[in-house]
């Protein structure tokens, strides 16, 4: 071992644990700024490797020409390098909060290439920085030792990852808040930094003031850390970062609004909203009856004190979160009736859950009341497939009702609300023989196997319910004719929208950029080219690095997806998920580390398995889904990474392992990470499912096992 060795890996550990905690923090925060649009993640990954490759390739071009040995890889140059990064760390969390509102406008949806455009230049400091350090560790320690191999530091700095992802994903996000975690991440690399210094260094001005600059930043960040989610209006009544989202509640005045990542959900003054929700599908009920059962699947303000009227013996509340209903009831949105039952659980999850009870006995509900944002996100697509709508049936008594709502309906419907209405028409209607629509404030669908009255008013009279809104309002505003209208709207040859083939996300996706006057072409037919003139210039084993990366990073997009569609929100999985990843790519590396001498047949081999594994991946989503465990998909995660972390080492021994070869084999496999971030999330999922984006990775690695086995390629 040279002199350094030992101390430039304990930098590479701790850079791996900090850039992994800031990464998925990164990601949470985009998230809570963005309303928890999926399309975001993929972003800040294309981005976040997109950057590490153009880092990772910059390291060699700095080094190799340097002018007079002013950019030679020293041990000082790599510890003050990890005091910047560290430093950028508070500095980036901090400026996606106040920036936000200053590029757009408050309140306002920000298209596809503004996206694109803020979280490139927000992330670019940390992401180069991280990606050129990397390689210049393995430049410091070959000063001194010029035949140590790459892969030995490639597995160290998964090692980091690891520890970095189950801190995480285990301890930090349950006990601190975001900026707290960053302090506490960014420590041991305060820590290692310092001690990469040489020993007569450490207490000298320069080193001492670095250090306690990048230490008073960290801090600064937990100072400015409520300061940084003031609101633009009002005042914040309550700020907490759930295992689930963040959640705050503003106070305007006498009005409490809670938002969930940044999106407004409820407010104590929408009475509107609770009657609609409540009363139309309530009304429908026999009169003669007192309502057995009732679920809600998430609610809000007055909802409850409507459902009451009824007297309902039993009304089953779920909700995800336990502190958005915990808040609720604080605030004065919610107020507890007699016979509620509280479940926190995801509501989808839940009915699946009871449908596969091994007592064989399934609760039915005289009604299902689907209180949830519109389907812009997968999170929430799921609640308005058609395996939803099948379990849902399977919970309804014989006259039972199921409701949900879009966004209003005044005298004009686009043609993509249309489209989006009637998707979701066609899809319930392969479950329910009666369905209506009525337009008002939203538009309200009810689903029933039973005839549907459109006279609310007369039935609620009959039933001796009284109302504010309702009785007021709705001959004025619900009209025969309107609602005949609405109804006669729809399009019978809409397809439907399913799990694993989500329209809805297809329509959301094309209504992005339909909603800026943007085309996705322009983007992808620039990539295209740059893609093109990158895989000229590299050589075989390069292109079967890009391809894993793709793969490897696919893999996990599609297991992320995967999770968003069967199981429920990504906020809180999103951190084991890619723990995951990064624990199987720790030992595939070490396993191909000691099998590097045989690579060519390593890469056949590695290549022939990722193929089956997503042959399997597909028998396993068609047949199973969300009768799956979540433990099925996360083995899946974990023996992709295994063997995509096996073909690392054999490729770079197949290139030399010289500076050159090494930082090409690391940009090779994040720039490939990026591409396939980006293309399965915002283009294959969206447009052809679960199952045909698979099909499109397999489709790759053939075309790398080809390359494989070929004698030329274009260097």
């Amino acid at each position: 071992m040279s002199k350094n060795e030992g101390a430039v890996l304990a930098v590479v550990v701790a850079t791996g644990i900090s850039s992994v905690v800031t990464q998925l923090l990164t990601i949470r925060e985009f998230l809570a700024q963005f309303q928890g649009n999926e399309f975001v993640i993929a972003l800040i990954f294309f981005n976040w490797l997109i950057l590490g490759g153009i880092g990772t390739l910059l390291s060699r071009v700095i080094t190799k020409r340097s002018f007079g040995g002013t950019w030679r890889p020293t041990v000082n140059r790599l510890a003050w390098l990890s005091l910047i990064l560290a430093a950028l760390t508070p500095l980036q969390i901090l400026a996606i909060r106040f920036f936000k509102n200053f590029f757009f406008t408050h309140g306002v949806s920000v298209g596809f290439y503004p996206t694109l455009a803020y979280s490139f230049s927000l992330i670019m400091p940390y992401g180069l920085l991280l990606g050129f350090v990397l390689p210049y560790s393995l430049y410091v320690i070959r000063n001194e030792t010029p035949d140590y191999p790459g892969a030995r530091l490639y597995i160290t700095d998964n090692l980091g990852d690891v520890v970095g992802g189950a801190l995480f994903s285990f301890v930090l996000v349950f006990l601190l808040s975001p900026l707290k975690a960053v302090f506490a991440a960014n420590l041991p690399l305060l820590i290692a930094a310092w001690r990469l210094f040489p020993a007569r260094q450490r207490l000298q001005p320069g080193v001492i003031c670095g250090l306690g600059f990048t230490l008073v930043l960290l801090a600064a960040g937990i100072y400015w850390e409520r300061a940084s989610l003031k609101p633009q209006t009002g005042k914040s009544a309550y700020y907490n970062e759930s295992r689930y989202g963040r959640i705050t509640v503003h106070q305007d005045h006498e009005q409490f609004t809670l938002f969930v990542d940044g999106s407004p959900l409820f407010s104590n003054q929408n009475i509107v909203r609770a009657e609609e929700a409540i009363h139309y599908p309530m009304a429908q009920l026999s009169a003669n009856a007192r309502p057995q059962r009732i679920l809600l699947i998430s609610a809000q303000a007055g909802m409850l004190t409507q459902l009451q009227k009824y007297h309902p013996q039993q009304a089953d509340y779920v909700e995800l979160d336990p502190e958005v209903a915990r808040i609720q009831f604080h605030y004065g949105l919610l107020q507890k009736i007699p016979g509620l039952n509280i479940i926190h659980q995801d509501g989808r999850a839940y009915l699946s859950q009871q449908a596969h009870s091994r007592s064989g006995h399934k609760p039915l509900y005289d009604a299902i009341i689907i209180n949830l944002p519109e389907p812009e996100t997968f999170q929430m697509n799921r609640f308005f497939t058609d395996r939803f709508f099948q379990l849902a049936k399977r919970h309804l008594a014989p006259d039972g009702i199921v409701s949900f709502s879009m966004s209003g309906f005044d005298n004009y419907l686009a043609e993509p609300q249309r489209q989006k209405i009637s998707s979701l028409y066609n899809t319930a209607a392969a479950y329910f023989k009666h369905i209506l629509l009525l337009p008002g404030q939203e538009i309200i669908f009810l689903c029933r196997n039973q005839p549907l009255n459109t006279d609310i008013p007369e039935l609620l009279e009959q039933k001796g319910i009284t109302t504010e809104y309702i009785r007021s309002y709705y001959y004025g505003n619900l009209t025969t004719d309107r609602i005949q209208y609405l109804n006669g709207l729809i399009d019978p040859d809409t397809p439907v929208n399913r799990d694993l083939s989500p329209y809805l996300m297809r329509l959301m996706f094309s209504q992005w950029f339909a909603k800026f006057g943007t085309s996705p072409v322009s983007f992808i037919i620039a990539l295209a080219v740059l893609l093109t003139f990158y895989l000229m210039r590299i050589s075989k084993e390069e292109f079967v690095l890009f391809t894993t990366g793709a793969m490897t990073m696919g893999s996990e997009i599609l297991v992320i997806f995967a999770f968003q569609i069967f199981f429920g929100y990504i906020y809180f999985q999103i951190g084991i998920i890619v723990t995951l990843f990064l624990s199987g790519l720790l030992p595939g590396a070490w396993i191909g580390d000691r099998l590097k001498r045989q690579g060519q047949f390593v890469l056949v081999l590695t290549d022939i398995l990722l193929i089956l594994f997503l042959g399997i991946f597909i028998v396993a989503v068609l047949f199973g889904g969300d009768r799956l465990p979540p433990a099925a998909f996360l083995g899946f995660g974990f023996m992709t990474a295994l063997v995509c972390g096996c073909q690392f080492p054999a490729a770079l021994c197949l290139r030399g392992d010289d500076n050159p070869a090494a930082s090409r084999a690391f940009s090779a496999d994040l720039l490939g990470a990026a591409m396939g971030a980006l293309c399965v999330s915002a283009v294959l999922i969206p447009y052809l499912g679960l199952v045909w984006t698979t099909v499109v990775l397999i489709s790759i690695k053939i075309v790398s096992l080809t390359v494989i086995g070929s004698k030329s390629w274009i260097k």
